[in-house]
């Protein structure tokens, strides 16, 4: 079971329902989480979630994407949350709109949130909930990750966040490789 559910994204009104904060997004918009009461500290905002009997702890870092690291490691050390006991949701441009995939550790595919998260940590070894955003055709990819989603991949979008919200909880409850058999790969929208 998880202790720490990390959303990472990018805090400011000019971030908000962009592609690099799909996970804030589904935290926001959640009938599970919509309610929780937020405080800061740990450079960030966290709030305890109780699922069933266990308290798990959900932390939005507010040092930036790419500093996510800065706001994880010392709220599991004062916390004494092992690596293994962390679920990071985040965006991932490798994976098509309209899916979701679950992993343990492994590569980084460029994100820099994660590449935080791993140097302060000391290890790539934490569960992920890699949210598909697809790639751009065309233009950066810095102006795709901080732009909304708009025209039909907005219609997908409301579609799969919903989706997104059952299968973080199904992850919470039943763990990764249950997660991973029922929602990776597959259409959501």
């Amino acid at each position: 079971m998880y202790e720490l559910i990390v959303a990472v994204g990018n805090p400011g009104s000019q971030y908000e329902n962009t592609k690099h904060n799909v996970a804030w997004t589904i935290l926001e918009d959640s009938k599970y989480f919509s309610t929780l009461n937020w405080k800061s500290k740990f450079k960030g905002l966290y709030a305890e979630f109780q699922f069933k009997t266990q308290k798990i702890w959900i932390l939005k870092p507010q040092t930036f994407m790419n500093l996510s690291g800065e706001s994880v490691q010392p709220f599991m050390q004062f916390y004494k949350i092992a690596p293994e006991k962390i679920l990071v949701i985040h965006d991932e441009l490798d994976i098509p709109l309209g899916q979701i995939h679950f992993k343990m550790g492994g590569g980084l595919a460029g994100h820099n949130g994660l590449k935080s998260i791993v140097a302060h940590l000391g290890t790539d070894q934490f569960a992920r909930m890699r949210i598909g955003i697809g790639k751009p055709i065309h233009g950066s990819v810095s102006d795709w990750v901080l732009s909304p989603f708009r025209g039909d991949d907005l219609i997908i979008w409301e579609k799969t966040k919903e989706k997104c919200s059952e299968a973080l909880i199904e992850c919470i409850q039943f763990g990764l490789n249950t997660v991973s058999g029922k929602w990776n790969k597959k259409n959501l929208s």
